[in-house]
């Protein structure tokens, strides 16, 4: 058969490019299956601690990303081009849960900077903002 509709089918892709990309997908799936078993708050803070009657649970915000490629063959020469991947971890600490006497309570750890910084920065604002409206009003008057 001939005609336009059949000009246009895609071609097909060789083996070795499927081939090369299953092997990537089971590469990142591996990476993401073992990285998400570990990234825990258990992993980077221990285990929930018991004291006097006391239980102290981390929480903490924890994630990981990751990115991989795969090389192909390139034109009739069969010049080889690579890939490569990397990824990363992290956690932040965002509290605790403590439970006594049966009651469970969370405990925000704050960060001390915004109880310096903020109200700092309120009270400059509050001194500054009056003297710059009294300001420009001189200003429009001559």
């Amino acid at each position: 058969m001939t005609g336009p509709q059949h000009e246009a089918m895609p071609a097909r892709l060789p083996d070795t490019d499927l081939s090369a990309a299953h092997a990537s997908v089971r590469l990142l799936e591996s990476l993401a299956d073992k990285l998400g078993g570990r990234a825990s708050v258990t992993a980077v803070y221990g285990e929930p601690i018991t004291a006097e009657g006391v239980t102290v649970i981390p929480v903490a915000e924890v994630g990981f990303g990751f990115g991989g490629g795969a090389g192909r063959e390139v034109g009739a020469t069969k010049t080889g081009e690579g890939g490569g991947g990397g990824g990363g971890a992290g956690a932040k600490p965002l509290g605790y849960i403590e439970i006594r006497d049966g009651t469970a309570i969370y405990k925000p750890i704050r960060d001390p900077w915004s109880d310096v910084v903020l109200p700092l920065a309120a009270l400059v604002s509050a001194g500054a903002i009056p003297k710059l409206l009294r300001a420009l009003r001189r200003r429009g008057r001559a």
